[in-house]
Formats: C-alpha cells, structure tokens, sequence
C-alpha cells in the first residue's frame, strides 16, 4: 500500500535526499519508496517508477515529499522517526561547520567581500538563472548543474567573456584552483602544469596520474563537455588559455577535450600555436597528429600526463610509462564468454574504453551514444553510468554503488560475459568507500558464474592520490582480496583486459621531440577577474550542495554557504515575475 507524507517548506538538496532514501529503503517492511522535492520534474520520477498518489497534487516545489510502499501504518511511523533522525543530524551537522550560511545574494556578498567563484549546484531548471545573478555580482561561475539548456550556456558564456569572467560548465563536475579542489576533485600536488579539460573524469585521471608520477597541478579548469561544440565555440577554453599563458606559475599547458567540432577544435589548435609555453593536447576520438613545434598531441589520458609531467620537468620525451608487469592468471572460459563488459562511473573513462575496444576489434559500427551506451555490438558493452538516464532520482554513480551493482548483477547473468570492467573514481565528493560497497556484488557475481560452470573476471582501475580523502591503497587492496586485477590507469586497464582475451593490443608509434626554449611570444590579453582568478585563492559562495564545502575548507579556502532555495516557493509564474522586477 502506497502512503504519502507531505513535509511543507522543509528543502533539503537532492544529494541528501537520494542518499536518505537509499537508506531508508533497506529498512524491513518497506517494499520501495522515494524522498524527492516536490518540483514538476521530481513529480514526473514518482509517476514514472509507480510512487505517484493523488496526495502530490498538492505539493510545492519546497515541500519535502515522501511516498513508501510499506506493509503497515507500523512501518510508515518507523520512517517517519528515521526521517526526523536524519534531519536533526544535518541541522546538528550544519551548526559545526567552518563556514557562514546566507539565504540570499547579498549577504553571501557582504559575509564574504572578497568572494570571486560561486559554485552552482542547484536543479538544473534554476541554474543558469544563478549563474547570471553570480555572473552580475562579479563572480566567476562553476556551473556543477546539468540539464541547462545549450541556449542558456552560449548566453552565459557570451555575457561572462563580456565581463571578464569564466563560465566553467554546465555539467562541470571538477576543477583545481590554486590548490583548492572544486566539487568532485582529488587532491594533487601543486606545481606547474595547468590544465583546461572538457571533461571531468579526463581531468581527475590526468591530474591523478600527474600526481602519481611526481608531477604537479597549478590549475585544472573544468569548461563542461560542450564548450567545444559547434553551438558555444570553445568560450571558456580559450579564455582559459589565455589565463594560463598569462600565468607565471604555468609552465606547461595541458588540454584535454571530449571529441571536439572540427572547426572548433581547429580555433582552439590556432590560439595553442600561438602561446609560448609548451602545450600537451588531447582531442578524443581522433587519431593524435604530429606534434607541431611546441604543441605536442597525445593518444590517450595516461600519455596526456606522462608528457605533461616530462615537459614540466624539462626531460627528454620519452612516450607512455610502462605498463604493469603483474602476471595475469590463466583465463579458463567457455567457447560463449567473449564479450566485455565496461560499467563506468566517469564518463570520459567510459568513452577512452570505448574507443579503445572498437580500435582493436574493428567495431566502429558499435560506438553510438545512446541511452549511456557508448560501445554495444556482439555482446560488448560500454556504460556511462553517469548518463541523465541513469541520475534521474537517483546520486551519481561515484557517490551510491546501486545503479552499478545492478548492471553487475545482469552482467553475471549474461553467459557471454567474459570481463567486467570497472572505474573506482576517489576524492572529495565520491563515496568514502566505493571499493568496499562494491565488493559483495563482485564476489556475488564470480559465485553465480561459478554456479553456473563459468569463470568470471573483473579488471579494474582505481582513479585517485595518496592525499584523497579515501585510502588510495586500501581501495585497491580490496579490490584485489576478490581477485581483480588493478591496474594503474584506465588505459592499461583496458590494455589488460584485451590481453586476457589473446586479443592483440593497438600500439601506436610516435616519435617526440624536445620543446626546448621557446622564445616569449606577444602577450595574450587576459582580464583582472581572470588573472586574480589564477593568481589567487579563490573565494567561494557555494549556491547548493553543502558537501562541496568540506573541500574547500580543508585546503585553507574561504567559502560561505548559500542555502538556497526555489524563488516564490519555486511557483514558475511568480518566479519568472520577480526575475523581471529586479
């Protein structure tokens, strides 16, 4: 039986929300149930999963609205009780942070003068209309929101380069400013390569891997996937660029872009010939060109950082590092069992995997983006987890192992699955443990093929540093404990993953040579909001999920939390009113 509980104006963000009815649905006599905002979007999820009752007609957009199936009244009170648990938490929670919480846009501004980012990380719906509102207080806009229109994006970007200011996003999930991690971020060594990515899993990989080598990051300027599209034309990149040129502490200049418009990509190539500091450029899906002066193309993420790395250090190009000498165990597999099975959290590793398998297999016909697919053909597949069709009501897949345990779970089942492979993405935002949630599925999933007279294998990589806030090392030795094979980068995992098939391995080979001295070139023009951007530590107004704090926090950064909240109790008429008054 369906019953449905209505908590008038008491907003909490969609994260804690998500996570609140993953817990809440493991208690005993609850059959399903769901804790959402009662937003027109959030109204469609109950209907589509058959949790919509009439009592949520009559839901705002700031009421809290909880519908369970539970077998009895009994029940229904015992989440009510675990409910009120957790809200007291976070209130106790939110007393004992480091930092001042504002309810509207002035105060943040007076509570926090200095301030010059604002991290947006509201419904998609509302987001561009805060990015503005930060945008015309003077602060640059880290858009973690997805869902905003392209439209909205190219009117954002063109209005923040008007001001001098930077648009990173929409959809921008990390960045590294000064040190100071942004959003979903690891933390790396500072040092002297900065680094412009469309691509937020690319840039935690590449930043990463920097990491591991001993290199270090100045900054990691995340613009959203579709700044290089044909509809924006690259705004935010090549601002960033000019940024980093500019920038005394920059040594090397790293891009890294999903695949690019042509024209677009050849734009951004045009301004890189153009700095004078040597620069490392990855454009996804097409095959690396010869290097070009002091523009040097990589194939792949792990070479993006290897010679990121080799060019700040002032050594000799040498290519990629070698790969993992681990002897791999003898596969045994049914004549069945020759299909592999990639379930990623981040979306570029996705796409890098993707694109690998169908190069050495020759199955280009197979790469389609649909549904979070990015490779399906003969029994293959290739997932973004992290797709819109999979977050819609639910967290991201590197903050709740549901989604992938499911996809784990059928991939066991399918008698033509040889390898499962697997991303485990750390740093400040991902699950504390992801390794450890993961590990009952993975065993699980190696006894049901064992059941059934099959061998099951899982290849994994785990992205993150020493310094993440999870245990870097533990994760992998528990990854390994059930028999994954761990490798050092998504590539090598990959690398591995076909060599366990007697599948034969793309080798690419190139010859690099030494940038050398480059003579200074006529200075790019770059703003006073840009150039304090990168010369500085930020100062943050956090507009959204107050987990984005602790980052900041922890590093030395000055943040003030906005509380946020749908304007007019989030009535889209009155709301779009008041927009027009002010």
């Amino acid at each position: 039986m369906l019953h449905t509980i209505i908590k008038e104006n008491l907003y909490q963000d969609s994260v804690n929300l998500m996570l609140l009815t993953n817990r809440l649905s493991t208690m005993e006599g609850v059959n399903k149930i769901s804790v959402m905002m009662g937003t027109p979007a959030n109204l469609d999820i109950f209907k589509n999963t058959g949790l919509y009752t009439i009592d949520l007609e009559e839901a705002k957009p700031n009421d809290m609205c909880i519908v369970a199936d539970a077998d009895s009244e009994e029940t229904v009170g015992k989440v009510l009780a675990e409910l009120d648990s957790f809200l007291k938490n976070q209130a106790v929670s939110s007393s004992a942070k480091e930092f001042e919480t504002v309810r509207t846009w002035d105060r943040a501004m007076k509570t926090l003068p200095g301030a010059n980012v604002a991290i947006i990380s509201v419904p998609g719906q509302y987001a561009a209309e805060e990015a503005e509102k930060a945008l015309n207080n003077g602060l640059h806009a880290f858009l973690f929101s997805d869902n905003v229109p392209i439209e909205d994006e190219l009117r954002l970007k063109k209005l923040a380069h008007e001001k001098g200011l930077l648009v990173m996003g929409p959809d921008c999930g990390t960045g590294i400013a000064s040190g100071i991690p942004l959003a979903f971020a690891n933390v790396v060594t500072e040092g002297n390569i900065g680094i412009v990515g469309a691509s937020g899993t690319g840039i935690q990989e590449v930043t990463t891997i920097i990491d591991r080598l001993g290199g270090g990051v100045s900054h990691a300027i995340g613009t959203g996937g579709r700044d290089l599209s044909n509809s924006i034309g690259a705004i935010t990149m090549m601002d960033s660029i000019r940024a980093l040129e500019n920038h005394s502490g920059t040594k090397v200049i790293t891009i890294i872009s999903k695949p690019p418009a042509k024209e677009v990509r050849n734009q951004v190539v045009r301004l890189l010939r153009s700095v004078s500091k040597p620069v490392v450029a990855l454009f996804m899906g097409e095959k690396p060109a010869e290097q070009e002066g002091h523009v040097i193309y990589a194939g792949t993420l792990e070479e993006t950082a290897v010679l990121s790395v080799q060019l700040a250090n002032g050594n000799e190009l040498k290519g990629l590092i070698s790969e993992n000498s681990t002897s791999l165990p003898a596969v045994e597999l049914k004549a069945k069992q020759t299909a592999i099975k990639g379930l990623f959290s981040g979306g570029t590793l996705a796409a890098e995997v993707a694109m690998f398998i169908s190069e050495a297999l020759g199955l280009q016909k197979g790469l389609i983006h649909e549904e979070g697919y990015l490779l399906k053909v003969n029994g293959h597949e290739v997932i973004d987890l992290g797709d819109d069709k999979y977050t819609q009501g639910k967290p991201h897949p590197m903050i709740d192992p549901e989604t992938r345990i499911q996809f784990i779970q059928e991939a066991a089942k399918d008698e033509c699955t040889a390898i499962i492979l697997l991303d485990v993405v750390l740093g400040y935002g991902s699950h504390d443990d992801m390794a450890g949630v993961l590990l009952p599925a993975i065993v699980a999933a190696q006894d049901e093929a064992a059941a059934n007279g099959r061998n099951l294998y899982f290849v994994a990589t785990v992205c993150g540093t020493e310094k993440d806030p999870q245990d870097y090392q533990e994760q992998k030795t528990k990854l390994e404990s059930a028999g994954v094979i761990v490798r050092e980068s998504n590539v090598q995992a990959i690398k591995t993953t076909l060599k366990l098939l007697n599948i034969e391995v793309p080798v690419t080979k190139r010859e690099f040579h030494p940038v050398g001295t480059l003579e200074k070139k006529e200075a790019l023009l770059v703003s006073e909001q840009i150039s304090k951007l990168v010369n500085e530590k930020p100062a943050i107004v956090n507009v959204g999920l107050k987990k984005f704090t602790q980052a900041v926090t922890n590093h030395g950064g000055q943040v003030v939390q906005f509380d946020w909240r749908p304007a007019a109790g989030g009535n889209e008429r009155m709301r779009k009113i008041l927009a027009l008054l002010k």
